[in-house]
């Protein structure tokens, strides 16, 4: 069975996917936390722009997970896939001292009608289960 996710981008990132030069959304964290051990091929993906609404939703393709990164690791992975993450300079700079990395192949990306929903936590990336998703499930 399939789970449901949350992901909040900025809307550079987001307008990427949209236009479908980002094939790849990435997640570096320095500890374990969501998407790391919780998403999986199949599972879709709802996207929010930071303060904004959400406004699509893709399934996961493919999934890679990453742990014990050094900077020398990451730099490999900026190599090997940033032509599908599209991060810029500064993110990967800000990422170097990450210590676990999730990389989520996207496919069937789509535009869906705009959705204000009430969060006010941080996290950047909220694994969706009833009755705590957002009306969006």
């Amino acid at each position: 069975m399939s789970n449901a996710h949350l992901v909040i981008l900025k809307k550079q990132y987001l307008d990427k996917i949209l236009d479908g030069s980002k094939t790849i959304e990435s997640r570096l964290m320095k500890g374990k936390c969501a998407p790391f051990d919780c998403v999986s091929t199949g599972d879709v993906l709802f996207f929010k722009q930071s303060a904004g609404p959400v406004v699509a939703k893709a399934q996961a393709a493919a999934v890679k997970q990453f742990s014990n990164l050094t900077p020398q690791t990451i730099a490999k992975l900026k190599t090997e896939y940033n032509d599908r993450i599209r991060g810029e300079e500064g993110y990967w700079q800000m990422k170097a001292p990450s210590r676990y990395a999730v990389l989520v192949k996207l496919k069937n990306v789509e535009t869906i009608p705009p959705r204000r929903i009430y969060k006010k936590d941080w996290r950047a990336w909220v694994v969706l289960k009833k009755p705590n998703d957002f009306g969006l499930l």
